[in-house]
């Protein structure tokens, strides 16, 4: 058997085995471990994921007179192959549509609403995490691997291919890496790249000033507008804290207020306003869970003593 043919079978046991009702906590934890051993853990098991949820989709558009395998059945030795074979075939039914395997198809378009992340499986291996109010697109046409973030934040964990460089298009930047795990940011015309492992090249997207280039390292920051670019040494530890976004998470050291404000409107639709200097100013440290604001605001009034003013559209502290 070959190691590809192997993965896809571990992944599918994996699928098959968290839909039964006897999967448990410690299950979850043990899937999570062998997802997070490698990046090809990753994009085979959220592969064969895509292929299940199309196979879910097209059987609800021919109604209900169509067939249709029971997600939950007893686990037995014979419907655990059956299932992986199954799972194998929507997959690739699914990816056909889904993401391109090279030569002359379309681009990959992923997009995601407000508070919400999504999971991507590429072609080559490489996984990625888009974030909040994102929109990404892919293509490996042509031996090229090529991303384009033209809105939000995405997390890459790509796989390494030392003929073929990973390329990301963010505004007027790019950042050129051969394998590696980093995150690329827009607002605006601001682009900041974040390096979690491995190294990466961040240089304007003009070849006209592509002479202006950084290599930045794990734990490294660099921050671009225009044709200015910051770099920020900060610990790993830090820049993981800053990824906390891709378990929903947003974690602060010591910001102020104002700054942890503008990172939650980026989530939720109900907004944070500060009614005064004071209030902004305040520096405040902590994990908050992303899309909670009034577990956010309850604990600035129980900490700080801040007033709390509700209202439709969403919230607006005071000191």
């Amino acid at each position: 058997m070959s190691a590809a043919r192997d993965l896809e079978q571990q992944a599918a046991h994996w699928l098959v085995a968290r839909d039964q009702p006897d999967w448990s906590a410690d299950d979850a934890r043990a899937l999570a471990a062998w997802l997070s051993d490698s990046v090809a853990h990753k994009a085979a098991f959220w592969r064969l994921e895509a292929g299940w949820h199309a196979a879910d989709r097209l059987a609800a558009t021919r109604g209900p007179s169509t067939f249709r395998t029971p997600r939950r059945w007893a686990p037995s030795p014979i419907w655990g192959i059956a299932a992986a074979l199954v799972i194998a075939c929507m997959a690739a039914l699914a990816l056909s549509q889904f993401v391109p395997l090279g030569g002359d198809v379309p681009t990959i378009r992923v997009a995601t609403a407000v508070g919400a992340r999504r999971q991507v499986a590429l072609a080559d291996g490489s996984a990625v995490t888009v974030n909040t109010a994102s929109t990404m697109r892919a293509s490996f046409a042509a031996g090229e691997r090529r991303v384009w973030l033209d809105r939000g934040e995405a997390y890459f964990e790509v796989a390494h291919d030392r003929r073929h460089p990973f390329v990301v298009f963010a505004g007027g930047r790019k950042v050129t890496v051969l394998g590696t795990k980093f995150s690329v940011r827009r607002d605006g015309d601001t682009v900041t790249v974040a390096v979690a492992e491995g190294r990466v090249r961040v240089e304007d997207a003009d070849p006209a000033t592509a002479e202006r280039a950084a290599i930045i390292t794990a734990g490294d920051v660099a921050i671009a507008r225009g044709h200015a670019m910051l770099l920020a040494d900060r610990s790993e530890q830090q820049v993981q804290d800053a990824l906390a976004w891709r378990r929903g998470v947003l974690t602060f050291d010591q910001v102020t207020l104002e700054q942890a404000a503008h990172e939650f409107n980026r989530y939720n639709h109900r907004q944070i306003r500060l009614g005064d200097a004071q209030a902004a100013r305040l520096r405040i440290g902590g994990s908050f869970e992303a899309t909670n604001i009034d577990a956010f605001t309850r604990l600035l009034h129980d900490a700080f003593g801040l007033r709390i003013a509700h209202d439709r559209d969403g919230v607006t502290i005071k000191s």
